[in-house]
Protein backbone atom coordinates (compact mmCIF):
# COMPACT_ATOMS: atom_id res chain seq x y z
CA UNK A 1 0.00 0.00 0.00
CA UNK A 2 1.04 3.54 -0.69
CA UNK A 3 0.03 6.93 0.02
CA UNK A 4 1.17 9.11 -3.10
CA UNK A 5 3.68 11.21 -1.72
CA UNK A 6 6.33 10.17 -4.11
CA UNK A 7 9.94 10.05 -1.74
CA UNK A 8 12.69 10.17 -4.82
CA UNK A 9 13.06 10.71 -8.48
CA UNK A 10 14.72 7.84 -10.14
CA UNK A 11 16.73 7.65 -13.68
CA UNK A 12 15.78 4.38 -16.08
CA UNK A 13 19.39 3.21 -16.22
CA UNK A 14 18.92 -0.09 -18.14
CA UNK A 15 15.96 -2.21 -19.55
CA UNK A 16 15.97 -5.48 -20.19
CA UNK A 17 13.53 -7.51 -22.35
CA UNK A 18 11.96 -10.72 -21.19
CA UNK A 19 8.92 -13.10 -22.17
CA UNK A 20 7.69 -12.21 -19.06
CA UNK A 21 8.03 -8.73 -19.88
CA UNK A 22 10.71 -6.36 -18.79
CA UNK A 23 13.84 -6.01 -15.99
CA UNK A 24 13.74 -2.47 -15.00
CA UNK A 25 16.90 -1.10 -13.45
CA UNK A 26 16.65 1.78 -11.75
CA UNK A 27 19.20 4.22 -10.33
CA UNK A 28 18.10 6.26 -6.56
CA UNK A 29 19.19 7.21 -3.26
CA UNK A 30 17.11 5.36 -1.05
CA UNK A 31 18.83 3.17 1.48
CA UNK A 32 18.70 -0.02 3.03
CA UNK A 33 16.80 -2.23 0.24
CA UNK A 34 15.11 -6.06 1.41
CA UNK A 35 14.62 -8.01 -1.71
CA UNK A 36 10.57 -8.79 -2.06
CA UNK A 37 10.08 -5.30 -0.89
CA UNK A 38 7.43 -3.30 -3.29
CA UNK A 39 8.46 0.06 -4.71
CA UNK A 40 5.96 2.28 -6.79
CA UNK A 41 7.64 3.49 -10.27
CA UNK A 42 5.64 6.39 -11.68
CA UNK A 43 2.70 4.36 -9.90
CA UNK A 44 3.30 1.15 -10.27
CA UNK A 45 3.96 -1.69 -7.77
CA UNK A 46 7.33 -3.80 -8.24
CA UNK A 47 9.00 -6.00 -6.10
CA UNK A 48 12.75 -5.35 -5.69
CA UNK A 49 15.12 -8.57 -6.85
CA UNK A 50 17.96 -7.31 -6.64
CA UNK A 51 20.31 -4.03 -5.79
CA UNK A 52 23.22 -2.23 -5.00
CA UNK A 53 24.84 1.08 -4.34
CA UNK A 54 23.07 2.64 -7.45
CA UNK A 55 19.83 1.49 -6.99
CA UNK A 56 17.34 -2.10 -7.80
CA UNK A 57 15.94 -3.88 -10.25
CA UNK A 58 12.46 -4.93 -10.80
CA UNK A 59 10.20 -7.49 -12.92
CA UNK A 60 7.47 -5.54 -14.98
CA UNK A 61 5.06 -8.39 -16.48
CA UNK A 62 3.72 -7.59 -19.99
CA UNK A 63 0.05 -6.62 -18.21
CA UNK A 64 1.75 -4.08 -16.48
CA UNK A 65 3.28 -2.86 -19.68
CA UNK A 66 -0.20 -2.78 -21.52
CA UNK A 67 -1.70 -0.64 -18.51
CA UNK A 68 0.55 1.69 -17.82
CA UNK A 69 3.42 4.17 -19.29
CA UNK A 70 6.29 1.59 -17.88
CA UNK A 71 6.48 0.03 -21.81
CA UNK A 72 6.97 4.00 -22.77
CA UNK A 73 10.33 4.08 -20.27
CA UNK A 74 13.88 4.64 -22.07
CA UNK A 75 17.14 5.13 -20.90
CA UNK A 76 17.52 8.24 -19.21
CA UNK A 77 14.01 8.34 -18.20
CA UNK A 78 12.69 10.29 -14.99
CA UNK A 79 10.29 8.40 -12.42
CA UNK A 80 8.49 9.04 -9.26
CA UNK A 81 9.14 6.43 -6.82
CA UNK A 82 7.53 5.99 -3.57
CA UNK A 83 8.32 2.94 -0.67
CA UNK A 84 5.58 0.73 0.29
CA UNK A 85 3.73 2.18 3.42
CA UNK A 86 4.62 1.20 7.04
CA UNK A 87 2.14 0.58 9.68
CA UNK A 88 2.36 3.67 11.90
CA UNK A 89 3.00 6.16 9.28
CA UNK A 90 1.32 9.23 7.98
CA UNK A 91 -1.56 8.80 5.68
CA UNK A 92 -0.64 12.18 3.43
CA UNK A 93 -2.02 11.58 0.36
CA UNK A 94 -4.86 8.85 0.09
CA UNK A 95 -5.24 4.86 -0.37
CA UNK A 96 -3.00 4.07 -3.32
CA UNK A 97 -2.57 0.47 -3.87
CA UNK A 98 0.12 0.78 -7.16
CA UNK A 99 -2.60 -1.39 -9.60
CA UNK A 100 -2.49 1.33 -12.09
CA UNK A 101 -6.20 1.23 -13.87
CA UNK A 102 -5.12 3.11 -17.25
CA UNK A 103 -3.19 5.78 -18.63
CA UNK A 104 -4.23 9.52 -19.61
CA UNK A 105 -2.49 12.16 -21.64
CA UNK A 106 -1.81 15.62 -20.67
CA UNK A 107 -4.35 17.52 -22.92
CA UNK A 108 -3.55 21.65 -21.41
CA UNK A 109 -2.29 23.33 -18.55
CA UNK A 110 -3.18 26.72 -17.46
CA UNK A 111 -0.76 28.75 -14.68
CA UNK A 112 -3.07 29.87 -12.11
CA UNK A 113 -1.18 32.51 -10.10
CA UNK A 114 1.65 30.12 -8.40
CA UNK A 115 -0.62 27.05 -9.05
CA UNK A 116 -0.88 24.97 -12.29
CA UNK A 117 -4.27 23.85 -13.66
CA UNK A 118 -3.35 20.47 -15.48
CA UNK A 119 -6.05 18.67 -17.77
CA UNK A 120 -5.96 15.01 -18.56
CA UNK A 121 -7.27 13.68 -21.06
CA UNK A 122 -9.08 9.70 -20.22
CA UNK A 123 -11.86 7.38 -21.34
CA UNK A 124 -14.84 7.19 -19.56
CA UNK A 125 -13.88 3.67 -18.00
CA UNK A 126 -12.00 5.58 -15.98
CA UNK A 127 -13.80 8.76 -15.57
CA UNK A 128 -16.94 7.25 -14.31
CA UNK A 129 -14.68 6.59 -10.67
CA UNK A 130 -12.93 9.84 -10.81
CA UNK A 131 -15.13 12.42 -8.82
CA UNK A 132 -14.66 16.42 -8.08
CA UNK A 133 -12.94 17.24 -4.97
CA UNK A 134 -11.96 13.50 -4.56
CA UNK A 135 -8.62 11.90 -5.41
CA UNK A 136 -6.94 10.32 -8.07
CA UNK A 137 -3.09 9.11 -8.29
CA UNK A 138 -1.01 10.30 -11.13
CA UNK A 139 1.89 8.91 -12.27
CA UNK A 140 1.68 7.79 -8.52
CA UNK A 141 1.56 11.29 -7.31
CA UNK A 142 -2.23 11.62 -4.94
CA UNK A 143 -3.82 14.91 -6.20
CA UNK A 144 -7.33 16.15 -5.68
CA UNK A 145 -10.11 16.26 -8.74
CA UNK A 146 -10.46 20.06 -9.94
CA UNK A 147 -13.06 19.07 -11.77
CA UNK A 148 -14.23 15.64 -14.32
CA UNK A 149 -15.72 15.31 -17.39
CA UNK A 150 -16.89 12.22 -19.59
CA UNK A 151 -13.75 12.77 -21.53
CA UNK A 152 -11.17 13.67 -18.58
CA UNK A 153 -10.37 15.71 -15.44
CA UNK A 154 -8.42 18.34 -13.90
CA UNK A 155 -6.24 18.81 -11.02
CA UNK A 156 -4.42 21.87 -9.68
CA UNK A 157 -0.59 21.56 -9.24
CA UNK A 158 0.32 24.09 -5.56
CA UNK A 159 4.08 25.04 -5.93
CA UNK A 160 5.23 22.39 -3.48
CA UNK A 161 4.30 19.50 -5.81
CA UNK A 162 5.29 21.30 -9.36
CA UNK A 163 8.87 21.30 -7.42
CA UNK A 164 8.82 17.41 -6.36
CA UNK A 165 7.91 15.98 -9.67
CA UNK A 166 10.16 14.88 -12.33
CA UNK A 167 11.27 17.35 -14.88
CA UNK A 168 9.22 17.68 -17.79
CA UNK A 169 5.94 16.43 -15.65
CA UNK A 170 3.67 18.89 -17.18
CA UNK A 171 4.14 18.55 -21.20
CA UNK A 172 1.38 18.26 -23.57
CA UNK A 173 0.94 14.79 -25.08
CA UNK A 174 3.00 13.00 -21.96
CA UNK A 175 1.08 9.67 -21.09
CA UNK A 176 0.85 9.64 -17.49
CA UNK A 177 -0.55 6.79 -15.55
CA UNK A 178 -3.60 6.14 -13.53
CA UNK A 179 -5.22 4.67 -10.91
CA UNK A 180 -8.48 5.87 -9.22
CA UNK A 181 -9.86 5.76 -5.64
CA UNK A 182 -10.40 1.95 -5.28
CA UNK A 183 -13.17 2.95 -2.44
CA UNK A 184 -15.59 4.17 -5.66
CA UNK A 185 -15.06 0.90 -7.32
CA UNK A 186 -16.00 -0.91 -4.42
CA UNK A 187 -19.21 0.74 -3.82
CA UNK A 188 -20.03 0.61 -7.30
CA UNK A 189 -19.92 -3.65 -6.58
CA UNK A 190 -21.40 -3.77 -3.90
CA UNK A 191 -24.16 -1.46 -4.81
CA UNK A 192 -24.90 -3.47 -8.07
CA UNK A 193 -24.46 -6.65 -6.49
CA UNK A 194 -25.36 -9.07 -3.22
CA UNK A 195 -23.30 -12.61 -1.75
CA UNK A 196 -25.45 -15.74 -1.93
CA UNK A 197 -25.08 -18.03 1.29
CA UNK A 198 -22.65 -19.77 -0.70
CA UNK A 199 -20.34 -17.19 -0.73
CA UNK A 200 -20.85 -16.66 -4.77
CA UNK A 201 -21.71 -13.35 -6.04
CA UNK A 202 -24.43 -12.80 -7.97
CA UNK A 203 -26.23 -10.06 -9.67
CA UNK A 204 -28.93 -8.27 -7.32
CA UNK A 205 -32.54 -8.03 -9.03
CA UNK A 206 -32.10 -4.03 -8.69
CA UNK A 207 -29.07 -2.02 -8.26
CA UNK A 208 -28.51 1.45 -6.57
CA UNK A 209 -30.34 4.43 -8.51
CA UNK A 210 -30.24 8.19 -7.96
CA UNK A 211 -33.48 8.13 -6.77
CA UNK A 212 -32.73 5.76 -3.87
CA UNK A 213 -30.04 8.03 -3.49
CA UNK A 214 -32.71 11.02 -3.07
CA UNK A 215 -34.56 8.89 -0.93
CA UNK A 216 -32.16 8.55 1.64
CA UNK A 217 -31.39 12.15 1.97
CA UNK A 218 -27.88 11.71 -0.38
Amino acid sequence: MFTGLIENVGKVRCISPAREGARLSVACDFDEYEVGESIAVNGVCLTVETYDMLGFTAMASCETLSRSNLGLLKLGSSVHLERALRLGDRLGGHIVTGHVDGTAEISRYVERGSGLSVTFRADGRLCRYIVEKGSVAVDGVSLTVNGVTGRGFEVMLIPHTQQVLMDGFVTLGRVVNIEVDILGKYVEKLSSCHCAETGDIERAPSSLTLEKLRDLGF
